[in-house]
């Protein structure tokens, strides 16, 4: 079954919530985008489903990640 992937990202001067479908939601800060990113993520994985949070900094660069139920792409080391 594929992840789910909800991706936290710079949305002009506020904070969006993406996923495969478009924005699910905007934030003022990306604290508050990191907490609805994460709720989401769970309530998909609370259903049966794997899914993953990616966060963006504000330069554009990709800084971490949450990952919820299985994750095939982890190695040992």
């Amino acid at each position: 079954m594929a992840r789910k992937i909800f991706y936290v990202v710079v949305n002009g001067t506020q904070w969006g919530v993406r996923c495969e479908g478009g924005l699910v939601s905007s934030h003022l800060t990306q604290a508050a985008a990191i907490q609805a990113a994460r709720g989401h993520a769970l309530g998909w994985w609370k259903a049966g489903q794997p899914s993953q949070v990616l966060v963006q900094g504000a330069d554009a660069k990709w800084r971490t990640e949450w990952t919820y139920g299985d994750d095939p792409l982890r190695h040992p080391g």
